[in-house]
């Protein structure tokens, strides 16, 4: 989330070892904490107490992001641009812009519940690796083996949710070299009590994104529900009202997303070349659509703006990310730390027997997905077909693949078709959010366009989707004639099962139909020549590295709950010290600075009530905590467990700990707790939130 207008710096000294952690290091597992390098460094041991409430306290919101309890009467707090989801459904449906205007719920019944969004809290972590792995004989095929882990693992997370009734969910770590369980409390009545305006949420907009010192109230708080009242909660996070200071040792609970620092160097080469490039043209493209749309009229800027949002902070990650593959200081480092491995591997005559192809195997594998990428992507992707960017299309496939794979034994189904996950694969199918048809034809359209360019106009597959029409025209042709935007229509479908998706004529279920088995076919291919493999080459690359470096070693980031640490401390930039924090009175400053132009102006708001605020509150404030995107709204928490602060970006130079951990300059920002209760009681007037906060009633 910063602006990338300058080389990323790097200094060699500070990166650190491969299997060997140093200075603040560390996405750690909550049932492999880093007690010894905690004890060594800060003399603090981290009790089975205190990592349970800690756990407990932490949620994941499945719309992507974290936060935390901060009340026993069901109270989260997390960041304004992880609620934008929530906030901005909630806009659509009341027709109100509370992006622009904010909200507060003065009473429990004015709490608005949200549309569509889960809250998971992890209750308990089982490990499942012997099991996933005896069921991959060594004489299997990799079709073959891909079946049996896809089988063992749907049987292990029914099994648990019949026998908890809990989320259960099994996490592959050390990109293959383990297999968790892991079991969540899951909440599905989320309501929203406070949001600020975005223009003090995101003050400074794109030139201050991934920037420091930062000046945004990137809060917002809901409640989650249980029978129609607020939840009673265990496990919160008390709030520190003075929060932490300079040099003062801090922990994250929160759920990083996804780091490649245990890739080879020829799939961070790969990313490098192919994968990054893609998908960063493919966001830029749909940033400039969103921006057009946008333009046309205040209403449409509205119904665009979350999504918008998304992109502009997707661009600007991945060009940091991929200014950090592309320096050679880095990618240096890299092979200099995989030959060290591969040189102990080679020395030691049984690691090399048992170990020393699996590089190959890797690159082998990373040789047969670029072969098939780009049909991957557009049919099928990772999260979504990058060739069919439409909600209606998106939720016409859920139907299309619900219907067939639910007549299969759940062993065989499709992993998010699985018993243990279609409680939330229906939540989403069902969502009663409003879906703009003209949004979605010019979404459509485009990706349909972008399909074709890569395909070729003289493919047969894309002549069958476009059917004699242009991208456009076809798009319309689809969005206009589908019902599917009708949520109870979608219920009525997915009630019919395969005979109600057969006989369906909805020109949306049509062509999910038409696509489904080629986007299965190139799938299927993916999973038996790439993933597999990988998996395997990278399960045998873990246990090299745990007989080279022992099992001290956490895993690569997967958006399951992680706890880092570090300290709050500023940095040297261009010989410029920057402070650990900034101030409330700061922010004036800033807008005056600018001209107090957007997007450095600041809201009503806080102009009106400026002589009401003690400027000199802390207001956000910089760690060496290791944290990357999906922490956006983890908890900061002291020794004791109460909460200081609130994750919501990284700067600049925090940009390459994807790859490779540097604290040099390298800082986790967060929104002071002190700040908070400030901007609420002196800005919001939000006395009644602030002392459930404070614990007062």
């Amino acid at each position: 989330m910063k602006k990338i207008c300058r080389p990323l710096i790097v200094v060699l000294v500070s990166l650190v070892l491969p299997g060997k952690t140093s200075a603040d290091e560390g996405m750690w597992l909550f049932n492999h904490p880093p007690a010894k390098l905690l004890q060594d460094k800060y003399g603090f041991n981290p009790t089975k107490e205190w990592l349970e409430h800690v756990q407990r306290s932490s949620v994941r919101f499945n719309s992507g992001g974290s936060g935390s309890f901060v009340s026993a009467d069901g109270l989260v707090m997390t960041n304004h641009h992880v609620g934008t989801d929530c906030i901005q459904k909630l806009g659509n449906q009341l027709k109100k812009d509370f992006m622009k205007t904010g909200f507060q719920a003065k009473s429990h019944d004015e709490e608005l519940k949200c549309v569509d969004e889960e809250l998971n809290v992890l209750e308990s972590i089982e490990d499942m690796t012997e099991r996933v792995n005896a069921a991959v004989k060594p004489t299997m095929s990799p079709s073959e083996a891909q079946m049996a882990r896809r089988a063992v693992i749907n049987t292990i997370e029914k099994e648990s949710l019949d026998k908890t009734k809990l989320r259960s969910d099994v996490i592959t770590l050390y990109n293959g070299g383990a297999y968790h369980l892991y079991r969540y409390r899951k909440f599905t009545d989320l309501r929203m009590v406070f949001a600020p305006e975005k223009a003090a949420a995101f003050f400074g907009g794109d030139p201050d994104n991934f920037e420091y010192p930062r000046f945004d109230l990137d809060v917002c708080f809901f409640r989650v529900y249980e029978n129609g009242k607020p939840a009673r909660i265990e496990h919160y996070l008390r709030w520190s009202k003075e929060g932490c200071k300079d040099g003062e040792l801090i922990f994250v609970s929160g759920h990083p997303g996804r780091t490649s620092r245990l890739d080879t160097i020829q799939y961070l080469e790969f990313r490098r070349d192919l994968t990054f490039p893609f998908a960063l043209n493919l966001i830029r493209r749909r940033e400039v659509l969103l921006k057009s749309y946008s333009d046309k009229s205040s209403e449409n800027a509205r119904r665009a703006e979350a999504e918008l949002f998304s992109y502009q902070n997707s661009r600007k990650l991945l060009l940091g990310m991929l200014a950090g593959l592309q320096d050679p200081a880095i990618m240096n480092k890299k092979r200099a730390d995989e030959k060290a491995l591969r040189d102990k591997v080679a020395a030691d005559a049984k690691l090399k027997e048992s170990y020393g192809d699996a590089w190959d195997r890797v690159a082998a594998s990373a040789t047969a997905h670029k072969d098939i990428y780009f049909r991957h992507s557009l049919l099928e992707g990772e999260r979504a077909a990058a060739g069919f960017n439409s909600q209606l299309f998106q939720k016409a496939r859920m139907l299309v693949r619900l219907a067939d794979e639910s007549g299969k034994p759940n062993a065989e189904r499709l992993r998010e078709y699985g018993e243990a996950g279609l409680e939330s694969l229906k939540q989403q199918l069902f969502s009663k959010a409003e879906i703009y048809s003209d949004l979605e034809i010019v979404k459509l359209g485009d990706s349909l366009g972008l399909m074709m360019e890569m395909l070729g106009a003289d493919n047969d597959f894309v002549q069958k989707v476009l059917a004699g029409k242009s991208p456009q025209q076809r798009a319309t042709e689809l969005v206009l004639g589908s019902k599917l935007a009708d949520a109870d229509l979608r219920k009525k479908l997915a009630d019919g099962g395969h005979k109600a998706i057969e006989e369906s004529k909805d020109p949306m279920i049509e062509l999910a139909r038409l696509v489904d088995a080629p986007a299965r076919a190139v799938r299927k291919t993916f999973e038996e020549t790439v993933d597999e493999p990988k998996r395997q080459a990278y399960g045998s690359l873990a246990q090299a590295r745990f007989g080279v470096y022992g099992k001290n070693i956490y895993p690569d980031a997967t958006f399951t709950l992680r706890l880092a640490f570090g300290q709050v401390k500023g940095y040297t930039d261009g010989g410029q010290e920057i402070p650990w924090a900034t101030t409330l009175g700061g922010t004036y400053k800033h807008a005056q600075a600018h001209g107090n132009k957007v997007p450095f102006e600041l809201p009503g708001s806080w102009i009106e009530r400026k002589d009401r605020m003690k400027l000199d509150t802390p207001y956000n404030f910089v760690s060496t905590a290791d944290v990357i995107g999906g922490n956006s709204g983890s908890p900061v928490i002291n020794r004791n467990g109460e909460l200081v602060g609130i994750i919501f970006d990284g700067n600049i130079q925090s940009l390459v700990l994807d790859f490779i951990y540097t604290d040099e300059q390298a800082r986790a920002v967060s929104v002071h707790s002190a700040g908070i209760i400030e901007a609420l009681r002196s800005i919001y007037d939000a006395e009644v939130l602030a002392k459930e906060l404070l614990g007062k009633k």
